[in-house]
């Protein structure tokens, strides 16, 4: 029975993988008219049920999610439909929020269409909007604080504030050294919140310097190495 079951339990998962949503994340200035593309890879059909979330984002980088914000407003073209195998829908949507900037994610749960006696997978994937506001954050807006590299770890430490009430994103993060540098992918920075960065560093001497790429500006930090 229990090998039985393990059975179910992979064919399904693998099913459940093939499942996706494109685009993962995009980016507008006020109002979004936009589509999201389901996709179906398996062999069998599928059921995808639509949802819009409101959400937040730990100093960790978890997205904590909840019931939309009533000051967004999400129009969708479909709140279901049943995907055939190998089938890709495209969903249409509108989106615009009393006031900017504003974010969601539009979640789409696939699920097979008849449920198992016992057993019910379903796969939560998210296709997450950001309504920017028309003015770009300040430079001053942008405070790090705690910035150190660990000698013994050989880690880079620091937190980034967005101390305005703007919407950003950080284009990359990178760690620089002698004739070295160390990369982190970039991140959304919502208003009044932080981030925690921790770069892992393999070179022998230290860092000197952190650089946070913004799209209008370099924010640039020197690095003091301390032993814990």
């Amino acid at each position: 029975m229990y090998l039985r079951l393990l059975s179910v339990v992979t064919l399904l998962a693998g099913s459940m993988l093939a499942q996706s949503v494109q685009p993962v994340i995009v980016e507008y200035k006020g109002k979004a008219d936009g589509k999201v593309a389901l996709t179906n890879n398996t062999m069998s059909p599928m059921v995808v049920v639509l949802e819009p979330k409101s959400f937040s984002i730990t100093p960790e980088g978890k997205g904590v999610f909840r019931d939309l914000d009533s000051n967004i407003h999400v129009e969708l073209s479909t709140m279901s439909v049943r995907l055939q195998p190998k089938q890709t829908y495209y969903v249409f949507y509108k989106a615009s929020a009393d006031q900017l900037p504003a974010w969601f994610t539009l979640y789409a749960t696939f699920s097979l269409p008849k449920h198992t006696e016992g057993l019910d997978v379903r796969l939560m994937l998210p296709h997450t909007v950001y309504l920017y506001q028309k003015q770009s954050i300040a430079e001053s807006n942008i405070e790090v604080s705690s910035l150190s590299y660990d000698i013994e770890t050989r880690k880079l430490t620091c937190n980034i504030q967005n101390a305005g009430s703007a919407l950003t994103r950080i284009q990359s993060v990178r760690a620089l050294g002698d004739h070295v540098s160390g990369d982190l992918s970039g991140f959304p920075l919502l208003p009044g919140t932080s981030r925690h960065i921790e770069m892992s560093w393999k070179e022998s001497s230290p860092p000197t310097e952190i650089d946070f790429h913004f799209e209008h500006f370099h924010l640039k930090r020197p690095v003091t190495a301390v032993i814990n």
